[in-house]
């Protein structure tokens, strides 16, 4: 009986394993939605930190801190980055001190005389402080969105830098063409469409809008452009701040490697020379 059973329990999963490749190949391809036919990947910011070479430009970083501490920080924060860590950016002693106390969110704190809920001026060892006190905070002031927190964003998102930079600088019109080809797909109001967001419609609004909207204290141009580059090298830095010594150290690896297999294969020539290969 179990040899009768057993050849008519592999012709059962025989025709059901066709039956699914039949239906795989004739089943009709489903259109492509919007988000697949418009959506652009990230453009290349050049970036001094890119590449197994790459390194960081501390002015660079600089006037990305400033891009962020004047225009991304009213929404934004970065609660993973300490005050002090500015220092490796080229900032002395006293800057950072003037920095973290004159910043515009206080550190939570607590009043030792009534034990209710106060605020502080920031230290250097203090961490930047949450722009919002909680989720419903953050949505009653973003139209039902809450920012995300910037810190490690370029690690968060796929090819990262160059996204943060394509998404700063990619707000534009929706093309008439999507509209026409996918009516449902329109951008509803409140929204802002940019070609560089996996979805196109995004709740931000572009928050680099024109040049100048910041003064570079070295005299770079701030062009919108300029700022989209510098703030993305600047949460490069929030996500890796040890990035040029993990390419030192892979490049010292990779050389011992090398260095290693070179000896090694002396030593095998050397031991094994009188014998035919």
């Amino acid at each position: 009986m179990i040899r009768i059973i057993a050849p008519l329990i592999g012709l059962g999963f025989a025709f059901v394993l066709v039956l699914g490749l039949f239906g795989t190949l004739t089943a009709e391809a489903q259109p492509e939605d919007a988000s697949h036919e418009f959506y652009q990947k990230p453009r290349d910011a050049g970036l001094p930190s890119a590449g197994i070479f790459g390194k960081f430009d501390n002015q660079q970083l600089q006037r990305g801190f400033q891009v962020y501490k004047e225009v991304c920080s009213a929404c934004h924060s970065i609660n993973l980055v300490s005050f002090r860590d500015l220092a490796s950016l080229g900032y002395s002693e006293g800057e950072v001190k003037a920095i973290a106390s004159q910043w515009s969110v206080e550190a939570p704190s607590v009043n030792p005389d009534t034990g209710e809920a106060a605020t502080r001026k920031n230290t250097p060892a203090d961490r930047f402080p949450l722009v919002y006190a909680n989720a419903v905070a953050a949505r009653a002031a973003n139209n039902n969105a809450i920012p995300p927190d910037l810190s490690l964003m370029t690690k968060a998102r796929g090819d990262g830098s160059n996204y943060v930079y394509s998404l700063l600088t990619g707000y534009v019109p929706q093309p008439a063409e999507l509209v026409a080809k996918h009516p449902t797909s329109a951008t509803p109001p409140g929204l802002n469409y940019n070609p560089y967001f996996p979805t196109l419609n995004l709740a931000m609004s572009p928050p680099l809008v024109a040049d100048d909207q910041v003064t570079y204290a070295d005299g770079t141009p701030a062009t919108v452009d300029q700022m989209a580059k510098d703030v993305s090298a600047f949460l490069t830095w929030t996500a890796e701040p040890k990035l040029e010594i993990r390419h030192q150290a892979g490049l010292a690896a990779f050389l011992f490697i090398l260095i290693f297999t070179g000896l090694a294969y002396g030593a095998y020539r050397n031991i094994w020379r009188d014998l035919k290969h």
